[in-house]
């Protein structure tokens, strides 16, 4: 058995050096094929496929990483409008639990008198809301940020269709954090959180634009990183982990999430005359801005680029010799 692995691997390498030494001269101008990209046509076409997709499974490469989320963002692209605005409106009801659960400890934050305990408390309950949303399958702006930036890239996707995508994804998400925003004002009196709604909405309008941009430009940096991770990870209790571990920091830095911000904005709005929707808007608008910068440049554009460009196949090269 292990000789007959050995030969199978054997010449799993040399059909991909005698591919590569046939292709004589560099990749033309736009061409994104890489080193991995050949090795999946050769294993499509030829290998056995149960032994080495339950290999990739455990341990990915980061370009079939990179092609899965490209082909994911793509098909949210071409998502027909209904789809998209309803599983937009869902994410943001769902993560109005986030809120919801965050205001109640920021409600009896009394129970726990070391500032640091508290803190560590909202943190670990902070990813709740994100863990339901995501691995329900439902369209989270701060997701997209970066997801639909890689088939923009790699030019499978135009700039009207991203556009697109991001002005569906974001009005239905507050649409949603709106609904679930009446529904918690409503249910106050069973859930007793109005103190905890008011005290987050102070700590969100206390900041400037710009301290508000950069917070929110590393939650989307966090969030974004959060839906690789899911790609890299397979199907279980990892990507959870994931999810959890990316919002957690988001939680214990107290950064601001566009989304699960507005949840907390509107229901302290409509729950207390202490603020306006001239502030809500400020502080939402910003958090927009810094999550879709911080999750579409510095993740979406930096993984593309580093894994093109390291796996770009070139004429001459060790690797091709």
């Amino acid at each position: 058995m292990l000789e007959q692995q050995m030969s199978i691997a054997n010449d799993k390498n040399a059909n991909i050096n005698r591919d590569i030494n046939k292709a004589g001269t560099p990749p033309e101008s736009g061409n994104s094929e890489t080193m991995r990209s050949r090795e999946r046509k050769w294993e499509d076409n030829d290998f056995v496929p149960v032994i080495l997709k339950r290999s990739d499974e455990a341990v990915r490469h980061p370009d079939d990483i990179l092609e899965k989320a490209i082909l994911e963002g793509a098909e949210q692209i071409r998502r027909p409008f209904v789809s998209l605005a309803l599983s937009s409106v869902a994410a943001g009801i769902i993560l109005g639990f986030t809120a919801m659960v965050v205001a109640v400890l920021y409600a009896h934050e009394g129970f726990l008198e070391n500032p640091l305990s508290f803190r560590l408390a909202t943190a670990m309950v902070y990813p709740l809301g994100f863990v339901v949303c995501i691995m329900s399958g439902t369209q989270l702006f701060t997701e997209h940020t970066a997801k639909a930036i890689y088939p923009f890239l790699e030019g499978k996707a135009g700039s009207a269709g991203l556009l697109r995508l991001w002005a569906i994804i974001i009005i239905g998400n507050i649409i949603g954090t709106i609904i679930i925003a009446v529904l918690l004002t409503f249910s106050d009196g069973v859930i007793q959180a109005k103190e905890g709604y008011i005290a987050i909405a102070n700590h969100f309008t206390r900041y400037g634009n710009g301290e508000i941009f950069i917070s929110s430009l590393l939650a989307g940096c966090l969030m974004a990183q959060g839906g690789w991770l899911v790609f890299a990870t397979p199907p279980n209790i990892s990507q959870i982990a994931s999810i959890y571990i990316v919002t957690f920091l988001i939680g214990i830095g107290r950064l601001h999430h566009s989304i699960a911000g507005s949840a907390e904005m509107f229901t302290a709005l409509f729950i207390s005359d202490q603020f306006t929707l001239q502030q809500v808007v400020r502080c939402v608008g910003m958090s927009i801005i810094g999550n879709l910068f911080g999750g579409s440049v510095f993740v979406g554009a930096l993984n593309y680029a580093h894994i093109r460009k390291t796996q770009k196949l070139a004429a001459g090269s060790p690797a091709s010799s």
